[in-house]
């Protein structure tokens, strides 16, 4: 009889449903810690092989007898990166919605640093020919795969974890880490460029950045396994409310506000326009202005740590006044500089172009830059919120990303280049703008709320108060 007993209380146990995970506790500092740190690794990976693309690729993994095509091959290399993205932030996305953040970042993190890593290792055109450009855009097109959704995933994380009314103060923290990123990047150039010569740098000294991602792959695994799945995304599992195919559903439900997150992406223009085709048309002998490459890497350190102390400020403007304003302004303001940085380039002034350069891109562009890591996020429901932030992003991103190519095509040298490529850069602005503006302001929905139809702002002065109380915890 107790054997019957026995039995039959196993199968009870065994058949029942498992109990609940047990609550995980929001951890704002930690999770915006690591997606700092990731970012910032991460994108230094993918900023190397930009600055590189503009300063050394075209002059060794290509054919030397026509500049101009070397620079429109280097330039579209740079592109292929933002081709495999979508694709990335569909796999990745996809992956992150259905199975939990953090093992999508860390896979991120793994096929970047050994992709970056690859680079450094790769023979040149004179070595042999045609096989150098072709292994230099497989490595491109794993990095664009990897990083399609480390930005999405990375400020997820901490959207999620961050308490109600400082979500755009901690959420900016994803894109310090990438303007950190840049920076490194631009930095590890810098003393390479400057003391060696000409020939040791095309030679061997352009790969030294590329082989300390070798510490980019070790730091970024042993920093982002540590970090918690975020309450929003446990409870969603819990509740077996992940979704079978994100994307399907994003696009049903939130199909409008992806068609918002692409345009809003083609803010990427200016750090593009910025970055690589202003280096470019600053220092390639084709376009005759001989600026110092020098000088160009001073630009993107500078400008670089002018937005990291800048981002954390706006991030915290955006949660007082609200994403779109900062958005607005933050576009139409870089569009409209980016005239006078590509005039100023076109003169030759090295320090006009510096200050432009920074107040463009550095200072102003951050009203975008520092508030669309949390407005994307919430723009869309916790079920859908990777899927949909990294596939229409990274949409956005690879447009830009070919623009550079774009330029060199439809303002060559001789051309009325800043007037040419300010047109592009002011118009991409806009309408971005008008995506902002078309938007429903987000800053004081509660999380359970984004991203649903019949989401309520709490009062004003009701959000007052629990944005303070926020802050103090």
């Amino acid at each position: 009889m107790s054997v019957n007993v026995d039995r039959t209380e196993r199968s009870a146990v065994s058949t029942s449903t498992p109990p609940p995970s047990p609550p995980v506790a929001k951890t704002p500092r930690k999770a915006a810690a690591s997606g700092w740190i990731g970012s910032a690794l991460e994108y230094y990976d993918f900023f190397v092989y930009a600055q590189a693309a503009a300063l050394v690729f075209p002059v060794i993994f290509f054919p030397k007898g026509n500049p101009t095509v070397a620079i429109l091959a280097s330039l579209a290399t740079f592109g292929v990166g933002y081709v495999a993205r979508p694709l990335g932030a569909f796999v990745l996305g996809h992956w992150g919605d259905r199975h939990g953040r953090k093992n999508m970042l860390v896979l991120c993190m793994m096929m970047m640093g050994v992709s970056t890593f690859v680079v450094a290792l790769l023979p040149t055109y004179h070595s042999v020919g045609y096989l150098a450009p072709v292994l230099l855009v497989i490595m491109r097109l794993i990095q664009g795969f990897a990083v399609g959704g480390e930005m999405s995933g990375a400020s997820a994380m901490i959207v999620e974890h961050a308490p109600f009314g400082r979500r755009g103060f901690f959420a900016s923290f994803t894109l310090q880490g990438t303007q950190a990123g840049q920076l490194i990047a631009a930095a590890a150039f810098l003393p390479m460029a400057a003391l060696l010569p000409t020939d040791a740098f095309q030679s061997w000294g352009w790969r030294i950045p590329f082989l300390l991602s070798f510490f980019v792959l070790l730091a970024g695994y042993l920093i982002r396994r540590g970090v918690e799945e975020p309450p929003a995304f446990q409870a969603e599992q819990d509740a077996q409310q992940v979704v079978k195919a994100p994307i399907v559903e994003a696009a049903r439900d939130s199909g409008s506000n992806m068609l918002r997150v692409v345009c809003m992406s083609l803010m990427n223009i200016i750090p593009t326009t910025a970055a690589v085709f202003g280096a470019t048309y600053a220092t390639n002998a084709s376009y005759g202005i001989g600026m110092s490459k020098t000088g160009l890497l001073w630009i993107s350190v500078v400008g670089n740590a002018v937005a990291v102390l800048l981002i954390p400020f706006v991030g915290n403007l955006s949660d007082r006044i609200g994403r779109r304003p900062c958005i607005i302004v933050g576009s139409l303001g870089s569009g409209a500089l980016s005239f006078g940085y590509l005039w100023a380039i076109s003169q030759g002034n090295m320090l006009l172009t510096f200050v432009l350069a920074i107040l463009m891109w550095g200072i102003v562009y951050q009203g975008y830059n520092a508030v669309f890591p949390a407005f994307y996020q919430e723009l869309f429901p916790t079920r859908t919120r990777v899927t949909g932030f990294a596939v229409s992003q990274n949409i956005g991103t690879l447009v830009t990303a070919f623009l550079p190519t774009v330029f060199a095509i439809v303002a060559p040298p001789h051309a009325n280049v800043p007037l040419i490529v300010g047109a592009f850069t002011f118009g991409c602005s806009a309408l971005a703008a008008i995506a902002a503006l078309s938007a429903r302001e987000t800053y004081r929905i509660p999380l359970e709320e984004l991203g649903t139809p019949t989401a309520k702002s709490v009062p004003q002065e009701e959000y007052r108060r629990m944005r303070a109380g926020a802050a103090v915890a």
